[in-house]
Parts: structure tokens; sequence; C-alpha cells
């Protein structure tokens, strides 16, 4: 017999695999087509030139090159993408490397709880360290078994499925280790910090 104070636990509902208000449509490649550089033009990096500054609270501050970035352990994860723009892609096959094995290789020090991205086109945004050590945020520089494309980003995105893309950004140059929360781009004016799909977290304030 069961006790009195005994209740059947509620059960959670699954969460729905299209975030709301969001369409699938079926390729990513819109976003290339609609927003050749978000903030100027579109910029071209060739990978000799290419260098991605990792500094802030690490204690191994490192300026990688293409190889040094390439020789890190590479991982692939299938994921779907949605833009805060109301669509989304199904099943986008990413090849990179994964955020926490970098970190693993600069070694954030025990203050360091945000981080702050920039981007050859000047673009910025952040998100708390947490959010970034999953399995599937990775350091994407192919898509679809292709080499990544210059209009999504190439040679060298970041990739953080559970989030609006615009916390994804293109063209990476330098990733900073924070103490201290900084809002980016978008989040300094019209979009949520927070960014969530599966909430409806579009904008920064709402009516």
């Amino acid at each position: 017999m069961r006790p009195l104070f005994w209740r059947k636990k509620k059960e959670e509902r699954p969460r729905e695999r299209l975030p709301p208000k969001q369409r699938w449509i079926p390729s990513i490649l819109k976003w290339g087509v609609e927003h050749p550089g978000i903030v100027y033009t579109l910029p071209e990096v060739s990978l000799d030139d290419w260098r991605l500054k990792v500094d802030g609270l690490v204690e191994n501050p490192t300026l990688f090159t293409w190889g040094d970035f390439m020789a890190l352990p590479q991982t692939a994860s299938v994921s779907d993408f949605h833009c805060v723009e109301t669509w989304s892609v199904k099943d986008q096959r990413w090849e990179g490397v994964r955020f926490r094995d970098l970190a693993e290789h600069v070694k954030p020090m025990k203050d360091a709880r945000q981080v702050f991205f920039e981007c050859y086109d000047t673009y910025t945004t952040g998100l708390p360290l947490t959010e970034l050590m999953g399995d599937d945020v990775i350091l994407v520089h192919r898509l679809n078994d292709e080499p990544l494309p210059q209009p999504l980003g190439g040679p060298m995105r970041l990739v953080v499925p559970h989030k609006y893309a615009y916390k994804s950004p293109m063209w990476l140059s330098r990733i900073t280790f924070t103490k201290e929360n900084k809002l980016g781009f978008w989040e300094s004016g019209f979009y949520s910090d927070t960014a969530d799909p599966w909430r409806d977290d579009r904008y920064r304030f709402r009516a």
C-alpha cells in the first residue's frame, strides 16, 4: 500500500525538435545568400594568413595557425541549426574541433566564467563557458562533408546548436576567456543575450 503522501511524479513533456515560431527550410545556404557579411563585408582570409588568438584568463594563451588548429583533436557531430529569423535546417553534419578540446589546450583559469568571440568582419558575441562544453559545440571547418563555404563562415566558425545562430559566430579571429559577461554586436541592442530557441527568447526587450 502506498503512503498517503505519495503522488505520481509529473512526467516532463519531451522538448519539440522544432522550436516555437520556427519553420524548416531545405538548406543552410539561405544564410549565405541573405547575409553576405553581417557587419561590413564578407571577409576573405586565406589559410596561410588565418590566425586564431585565444587569450584572457587562460594558462596557455595561444596564437593558432591553420596547421596548429588542424592538429587539435577532430570530431564530427550532426545537429539542427536555428536562425533567429524563424528558419531552421535539419541534420547538418559539422566537422571540426570541440570547444572543450580547445579549452583543454589553453587551460582556463578558475575565474574564467565567460567567453567573448571576435570575428574577421568585426562581429562579436559571447557565451558562458558552461554553455560551450557540450559534445555538439564545435569550431567548424567542414559542413556536410565539404569545406565550410566562405559565406557560411569559412574557413572556420563556431556552432552552438542549442542557441539561435547569432551565437554561432562566423570567421572567428579571437576567443577571450573572461570573468565578467560582455555583450556582443546584436546583444548590445536588439537580440537576447541568452538566445534560447525553445523559449522563443529572441529579443533583448519584450513588449
